[in-house]
């Protein structure tokens, strides 16, 4: 697994990753990694890689863009030092422009949001031991839905900037379409964008992969 002894993972998104974790900072027990995938992940990792005492931290905030998190880079994860930081951010970005329409000034197009994640990603790299990138997702299985075709191209730019950094590349989208081959997306997501328990469920599984956990080990 591409995680070592000791290391502290951040993670840092929206509402899905927020998922009312403890403020200011979701770090510890009783809940405070929130309910969602970040804390399947912190289970995972202390249940079947007990030896390695990772250390998961939750910088999640609901509703939050990528403006967003570039206003907060410096407090909520510069100054938390991370060995990994894993990024999951774009569904408000799109999702406003659908939701909110007439509001234009809350929309975010893919041209600010690719250059201001990678403004990020570079300025942020040379401090980690390892970076995550992982697609923002919308659980609708029509790929010519307006709002899902928009949502791709978001997830195209993150897959690009994670081949030029060098980075993990996690693509929660494709994870959630061989899953809505079998389900209906209301079983995943109420909404197509807040995931039930077993989306989020899909969403740590294709995140554990991704960095080499063996689902086997004894």
């Amino acid at each position: 697994m591409l995680l070592e002894k000791g290391q502290k993972l951040l993670f840092i998104g929206d509402s899905i990753t927020d998922c009312d974790r403890q403020r200011p900072l979701g770090e510890g027990g009783y809940g405070a990694l929130g309910n969602g995938y970040v804390a399947l992940v912190d289970a995972l990792l202390l249940s079947v890689y007990p030896e390695l005492g990772i250390r998961v931290i939750n910088q999640g905030i609901s509703g939050n863009t990528i403006r967003d998190l570039q206003e907060r880079w410096e407090e909520d994860v510069l100054n938390r030092k991370p060995d990994w930081l894993s990024i999951m951010i774009g569904i408000n970005d799109v999702w406003r422009q659908y939701d909110t329409p007439r509001i234009p000034e809350r929309h975010v197009y893919a041209e600010e949001y690719e250059a201001t994640l990678r403004k990020l990603v570079t300025q942020t790299k040379p401090q980690l031991k390892g970076l995550i990138l992982m697609t923002p997702f919308y659980l609708e299985p029509n790929p010519e839905d307006q709002m899902r075709k928009t949502m791709d191209e978001y997830g195209a730019i993150v897959k690009q900037i994670a081949a030029e950094a060098g980075a993990v590349f996690v693509d929660t989208q494709a994870a959630f379409n061989v899953v809505m081959e079998e389900l209906y997306p209301a079983a995943l997501a109420w909404d197509r964008v807040h995931p039930t328990y077993p989306g989020h469920m899909v969403l740590a599984r294709t995140f554990l992969q991704e960095i080499g956990f063996d689902w086997n080990r004894k």
